[in-house]
């Protein structure tokens, strides 16, 4: 089982050794999907309502060791 482990972008991009641009860039991409890599934080709502995502670190975790492999073998290749 991969977990169900949300936490804030800043810690997110720290435990993946990434910065947090790079994070949101990888959102706004489409690369990491919502409700499985990202989901908008449901607490602290006030009204204008303006979420800020939380991460699945596990999932990212797989993610972008995934991307980083494919992209060292076709490199390599």
């Amino acid at each position: 089982m991969l977990g169900n482990f949300w936490i804030t972008a800043s810690s997110a991009a720290e435990r993946l050794g990434i910065n947090e641009k790079i994070l949101s860039s990888l959102r706004e991409q489409g690369i990491l999907k919502p409700g499985i890599h990202w989901k908008s934080d449901p607490y602290g709502q006030i009204r204008p309502w303006s979420p800020k995502p939380v991460y699945n670190l596990k999932m990212c975790e797989k993610l972008i060791k995934a991307k980083l492999v494919n992209d060292y073998d076709k490199n390599v290749a």
